[in-house]
């Protein structure tokens, strides 16, 4: 099974109301004397590719949790882990990010859940263990109000077990902003910049695999892998962003480039072209 970046869409989903808990005015959110300590808990379904530059979609269930403890966030969701040890600031003002990051990476490891049968005849790549960790800074109060904020993040994590030995760089810009006391928007744009073994190991065809598959022999290099663009909006069904039940939906394109989008299972099998959707609940405490 391949998860794709939904860092970028569901987990950020389901921490808009932890941004909304941190920005929105006390007497409009009746938020501030609840303590350091949030937790939201989150269940939905996600459509996107079975393989990272897959032509074909398909449909799986994602659980998700989001939480504060002592101002430290946290986020968990399906193969994806971080947390924040910079405690979170509140009100307008700087909010500086670190903290590491945990990916267990499934791309191509089901060979039955890939539907085009050259690439199942590349044969599966080992589930690999990535770790690293990511730097941020944030500013809040800039355009619609004192409560918007724009954050820039850079990770980097590297597989430490498994297949994957290499390494991925992942730039993030991200502007939010509350509507009101029941509505949050977030937009984002991000890329990845992968280096020569995670390229030749997803992307490349070894004259091995060329004979198996009919697809060419192909050996890339590393380098920019893709430039992605998502938008995501939680609304409160019960009660407000900061407690209660809340609905989130979203999407992400993602344009693959460079060696990675003239892949023989990209440019052949698959499409450059990448679309990721969820939606689910959220109930935060």
């Amino acid at each position: 099974m391949f998860v794709p970046r939904v860092a970028l869409a569901f987990p950020l989903l389901i921490a808009l109301p932890a941004f909304a808990q941190d920005n929105v005015p006390v007497e409009q959110a009746e938020v501030a004397s609840e303590g350091d300590s949030r937790l939201t808990i989150g269940a939905g379904a996600a459509f996107y590719p079975d393989y990272e530059g897959s032509s074909h979609n398909r449909w799986s269930p994602i659980p998700a949790a989001n939480g504060t403890v002592a101002g430290m966030s946290f986020t968990v969701l399906a193969n994806r882990a971080s947390l924040d040890v910079i405690p979170n600031p509140t009100g307008a003002g700087w909010d500086f990010q670190l903290g590491p990051i945990a990916v267990l990476n499934m791309n191509r490891s089901n060979a039955d859940a890939i539907k085009d049968l050259r690439v199942r005849r590349l044969g599966e790549i080992d589930t690999s263990v990535e770790v690293g960790g990511y730097v941020g800074i944030g500013k809040t109060g800039l355009i619609t109000s004192d409560f918007d904020k724009l954050t820039l993040t850079v990770s980097y994590r590297k597989g430490v077990s498994g297949a994957n030995r290499s390494g991925v760089w992942n730039p993030t810009l991200t502007y939010s902003t509350p509507l009101s006391t029941k509505a949050l928007v977030s937009i984002f744009t991000s890329a990845e910049i992968a280096e020569d073994r995670y390229a030749r190991l997803y992307f490349g065809v070894t004259p091995t695999q060329s004979l198996a598959s009919g697809l060419p022999v192909f050996r890339p290099q590393g380098g920019q892998k893709d430039i992605s663009f998502g938008g995501f909006a939680t609304y409160a069904l019960a009660g407000n962003l900061t407690k209660g039940l809340s609905l989130v939906v979203g999407g992400t394109y993602k344009k693959l480039v460079g060696d990675f989008a003239d892949s023989p299972i990209v440019r052949i099998a698959g499409d450059r072209n990448q679309w990721t959707g969820a939606a689910g609940l959220a109930l935060t405490f």
